[in-house]
């Protein structure tokens, strides 16, 4: 099966579209309880990492759909560190995880 090169693009968009949107509920819930105890700091460290690696790879291979999906994840995470840390800041309380239920 051959694809035509508008198709192919066209799935590379959809795809870079959807993968914006990954982070966007836990950038709103985060901001709507004021609250980023959840969130690891690690994991967010090595997301980032990786969506810089992933946009110079754009950069460099002319890909739009990577650039444009890695730019605004990584934006979202970038915005999540800032909330993880403003947060703490403003005294957020820190609420203990729940027990596993067995």
């Amino acid at each position: 099966m051959v694809l035509s090169p508008s198709l192919i693009s066209n799935l590379g968009l959809l795809a870079a579209a959807l993968s914006a949107l990954t982070f966007f509920p836990q950038v709103l819930h985060t901001w709507q309880t004021r609250s980023a105890n959840g969130l690891s700091g690690p994991t967010l460290a090595v997301g980032a990492s990786s969506m810089i690696l992933w946009l110079v790879y754009g950069v460099c291979e002319h890909n739009t759909p990577i650039l444009l999906g890695n730019a605004v994840n990584l934006l979202f995470t970038l915005l999540l560190v800032f909330f993880k840390h403003h947060f703490r800041l403003l005294g957020e309380p820190q609420k203990p995880l729940p027990a596993p239920k067995a």
